[in-house]
């Protein structure tokens, strides 16, 4: 789990990376990045829908995993932002968790945040 001040607290600062966000799709995941110069620490937030894994253990498996890979993220930020991983396939569930984070690897590369 990540540090409770690098997560989002209530519906409106997550309504607003979802409207004015950068998405980056992928067969698995949708990300939404915002650069928010008013904070300290950048912030994240990873949603998994019931309508893609109907089992509450089956999405919080797949959430603990990303935010694995979100704790090793932060450091390597440029700037802060605010992040929002939004999980599309419940093929996911399945995956090898090594390939999980290649995939989220390619995709914080083609946004462009990390150093």
């Amino acid at each position: 789990m990540i540090p409770f001040n690098n997560r989002f607290h209530g519906h409106s600062s997550l309504n607003f990376v979802y409207r004015n966000g950068k998405a980056t799709h992928s067969r698995w995941f949708i990300i939404k990045t915002i650069e928010n110069p008013k904070r300290k620490k950048s912030r994240a937030a990873v949603i998994v829908s019931k309508k893609i894994l109907k089992s509450a253990v089956k999405r919080n498996r797949v959430r603990r995993q990303i935010y694995e890979y979100i704790s090793t993220l932060f450091p390597q930020l440029g700037k802060v932002y605010d992040i929002a991983i939004i999980v599309s396939s419940g093929e996911l569930f399945m995956a090898p968790q090594a390939e999980i984070f290649a995939q989220l690897d390619e995709l914080f590369g083609q946004t462009g945040i990390k150093k």
